[in-house]
C-alpha cells in the first residue's frame, strides 16, 4: 500500500510503540488518527507531530468511546485505510494472587479493545474494496506471549493467545473482501511496558523504531501480498 494520503488509526498512540507507529506513518505521508485515553499526552504528540496527527481521546474497553471515534474518523476523512491495533498492557503475578481486576483489565484492553476496534473498522475497509477493489490493512499488536506460555503471566498470555486465534479468523473471513489482517508477536520492546507490568526488562531488547519499521513494510506490501503473521525477538537478549 501506498501511504500517502491514507488514513490510518493507531490505538495506544499516546506513547511507547504507538508514537512511534504514528511518526513512521506520518513520514510516508498518511493522516493518523491517534486514539488513547490521556488527551493531555495525545495534545502534546500533536504539538510533537503536527497536522497530520489528529489526537482522539478514546478507551478502547469502551463501546461508545470506540463507535464515537471511528466516525470521527470516517466523517472527517471519509476512509480508513490502516488500522493498528497496539493498545495493550500486562500485570505480571503468581496465578493465585492475581486479582479479578487485574485479570479483568488484561482481557478487556488486550482482547475486547482489539475486537471493538476491529469491528467499527470493518464496514469501511468493505465499501472501499466495493468502491476500488481493495479495502485495507488491520495490524494486531500480540506478543511472544500469544505463541508461549510462562510462569506469571498467566493473564496475559490468555489475552495474547486470544489476540492470535481472532486474528488467524478474521484474516480468513475478510481476505475475500480485500482486507488484510496481519498479527505481530515481537519479545520485549524498550518502552514503558515493564515499568506497568511491575518487572525488569531483559538487558538487551527491540528498539521500538526498528518494530515500528516492521509493521510499516507490512502495510507497503503490494495489494495482493499478505504476511498474516510476524514473530520478533531481540538476537541476544541478554547482552
Amino acid at each position: 500500500m501506498e501511504l500517502t494520503d491514507k488514513v490510518a488509526v493507531v490505538t495506544g498512540a499516546s506513547s511507547g510503540l504507538g508514537r512511534h507507529f504514528s511518526e513512521q506513518l506520518i513520514d510516508r505521508g498518511a493522516q493518523v488518527f491517534g486514539l488513547a485515553r490521556s488527551t493531555d499526552t495525545l495534545s502534546a504528540l500533536r504539538e510533537d507531530l503536527g497536522a497530520a496527527f489528529h489526537p482522539v481521546t478514546c478507551d478502547v474497553r469502551d463501546e461508545d468511546d470506540v463507535a464515537t471515534a471511528f466516525d470521527t474518523v470516517v466523517d472527517a476523512r471519509g476512509r480508513i485505510d490502516v488500522l493498528i491495533n497496539n493498545a495493550g498492557l500486562a500485570q505480571f503475578g503468581p496465578v493465585d494472587e492475581q486479582s479479578t481486576e487485574a485479570w479483568d483489565v488484561q482481557q478487556e484492553t488486550n482482547v475486547r479493545g482489539v475486537f471493538l476496534c476491529t469491528r467499527a473498522a470493518v464496514p469501511t475497509m468493505k465499501q472501499q474494496n466495493a468502491d476500488e477493489g481493495f479495502g485495507g490493512h488491520i495490524v494486531n499488536i500480540a506478543s511472544i506471549a500469544g505463541l508461549l506460555g510462562n510462569p506469571n503471566i498467566s493473564a496475559y498470555n490468555a489475552s495474547k493467545f486470544a489476540v492470535r486465534g481472532f486474528s488467524e479468523a478474521t484474516m480468513k473471513e475478510l481476505r475475500e473482501d480485500g482486507i488484510k489482517v496481519s498479527c505481530v508477536y515481537p519479545g520485549s520492546i524498550a518502552t514503558n511496558f515493564f515499568d506497568v507490568a511491575g518487572v525488569d526488562m531483559t538487558d538487551n531488547p527491540l528498539q521500538p523504531e526498528d518494530v515500528a519499521q516492521t509493521v510499516l513494510h507490512l502495510i507497503e506490501m503490494p495489494n495482493n501480498h499478505l504476511i498474516s503473521e510476524v514473530v520478533m525477538r531481540p538476537l541476544r537478549p541478554r547482552g
